[in-house]
């Protein structure tokens, strides 16, 4: 489950049954009084034309001021909270509180990031990772170094690497008497990049920065096996070459075993220590995930690993290809000309990098498709202020104003990304009428199903109804996409809370689902 929360709000944790019978009267009556005093913000049915008049009670507005009166069962602040729901087929919205305020996005701008990528990349987009060989291939010998250009595939995993490298031997490559150079032409990224965002820490690998070349996402995992004779295997992935690693397991019935991280030990050197009490019934348990090191060496100890586990012979090191300022991203061979390459690895296409990137809210490989978007990438080195440019291109021509929408990680880990309900909505109105909407759609998590949803909003209407991208910061709470009513129609809805106490709305939130989904 995504957050811990205090049910604040009776309806949702009671699937199933009405908003309007779970919100007492009297706390009916306290927001009804609430908003006669303009403590809410004006709703979309009370204009400028109508200032100061009691406006017919249709379904439509009783239905509205229902949902409001939900939203604020929590007590917290109706400036803190912002949300626009609308039909696909109508003009005007079913619920508007705030739809103007700008409020932090959290993880629902990875919705923007998406949407931006199927229309600029295409479906068929692929991250691509490159290896050339740099001397004379014979005998399965090469004598001289290989080559790795990173295409920004944030989601290269070991067994991805594994498979690839197999087919190196496929192609006859089983010995480099040079070195592994690891090239990360692909981005050019600075410090500043990252000011606006959480700095990385072994417990938090979430926090990982966009690399053009690396494995796992930079996190190590620990396992612990027991094997045949009883014997305790630590098991690391991806195999971290060279890594010391201090077990200190003591065989005992019990199953009680951890895993630290040391970055420096007495002999100056990072080991990975391991401890407590393990048996041959235990079977297999991660213990742990880490992001431990820099990037360049996860990088270089994880292709070390991989390439001897994959039955390779490395002569040499895994080093750093120093920045060049080659023209493109295929390296330049003897003669001056461009090197066509001599494996290329493939990530699966954009629909389902959406998915993976999504349903499990990816913070890293949102910010590398971010990056993506940079003019020219591949062929030309990205950066984020190209990526940022091409993105507030494109959101003008989707009909929003500058402070509609901003965009600078695309991830959400920024409280700089933010965006006026209304205008999410917008975006997600549009998409839905384009040729990638059931990709967008496929990303989401399911409401009930799957995802970081799976275990929220089970057994009610919304249960199976409702794609939603999710989102978490510690002073923000969102739900932004798409919900299909029982009377069959669908809204683009979108729902923003920034408070200290965020958290006490998270019941309030899907109790607005749930209620949409059966009365929308």
């Amino acid at each position: 489950m995504e957050w811990d929360v205090t049910n604040c709000a009776a309806a949702a944790a009671t699937p199933g049954v009405p908003l309007e019978r779970a919100a007492s009267r009297r706390a009916w009556l306290r927001h009804g009084a609430l908003l006669g005093a303009g403590a809410l913000a004006t709703p979309w049915w009370s204009g400028s034309a109508h200032a100061g008049q009691r406006l017919p009670a249709t379904p439509v507005r009783q239905a509205a001021r229902s949902a409001q009166a939900l939203l604020q069962g929590c007590g917290l602040p109706a400036s803190s909270i912002g949300v626009y729901a609308r039909a696909l087929d109508a003009a005007e919205p079913l619920v508007a509180l705030n739809p103007e305020t700008s409020f932090a996005l959290a993880s629902t701008a990875k919705l923007v990031t998406s949407m931006a990528a199927l229309d600029l990349l295409g479906p068929q987009f692929r991250w691509r990772t490159l290896a050339f060989t740099r001397g004379k291939l014979q005998d399965g010998r090469l004598d001289g170094d290989l080559w790795i250009v990173g295409g920004g595939n944030a989601l290269l995993s070991s067994q991805d690497l594994l498979q690839w490298m197999s087919q190196w031997r496929e192609l006859g490559l089983r010995e480099i008497a040079g070195n592994i150079v690891l090239d990360r032409f692909a981005f050019h990224l600075t410090d500043s990049d990252h000011e606006r965002t959480p700095l990385p820490a072994p417990d938090r690998p979430h926090h990982n920065r966009p690399d053009a070349l690396t494995v796992d996402e930079g996190v190590l995992r620990v396992s612990l096996q027991s094997g045949r004779s009883g014997r305790m295997e630590v098991q690391l992935d991806p195999p971290m070459a060279g890594l010391a690693i201090d077990q200190r397991l003591v065989r005992k019935g019990g199953c009680s075993a951890w895993a630290q991280w040391e970055d420096k030990t007495t002999r100056g050197a990072a080991q990975l220590r391991v401890q407590g009490q393990w048996s041959a019934a235990c079977g297999r348990r991660q213990l742990a995930a880490f992001a431990p090191l820099e990037q360049t060496e996860f990088s270089h100890r994880a292709f070390a690993g991989l390439w001897a586990e994959a039955g390779g012979v490395l002569r040499g090191r895994v080093i750093e290809q120093t920045p060049s300022d080659r023209p493109g991203r295929f390296p330049l061979d003897e003669d001056g000309l461009t090197q066509q390459p001599f494996a290329v690895h493939r990530s699966a296409m954009l629909p389902q990098l959406l998915r993976d990137i999504n349903k499990t809210s990816d913070n890293l490989a949102a910010r590398n498709l971010m990056l993506a978007l940079s003019r020219g990438f591949p062929a030309r080195a990205a950066t984020l202020p190209a990526a940022q440019a091409r993105m507030r291109e494109w959101l003008m021509g989707q009909g929003l104003l500058p402070d509609d929408v901003q965009v600078e990680n695309g991830s959400g880990l920024s409280r700089g990304e933010r965006a006026k309900p209304r205008a999410l909505v917008h975006l997600l109105s549009r998409a839905w009428q384009t040729g990638q909407a059931s990709s967008l759609v496929d990303s989401l998590p399911v409401a009930g199903v799957d995802g970081t949803l799976e275990h929220r909003m089970r057994g009610g209407a919304a249960a199976g109804q409702a794609w939603l991208k999710t989102g978490t910061l510690l002073d923000a709470r969102a739900l932004a996409g798409y919900v299909r009513s029982q009377r069959g129609g669908v809204y683009a809805v979108t729902a923003l809370v920034n408070h200290p106490d965020a958290t006490r709305a998270v019941p309030a939130l899907d109790g607005f689902i749930e209620w949409l989904a059966r009365n929308g």
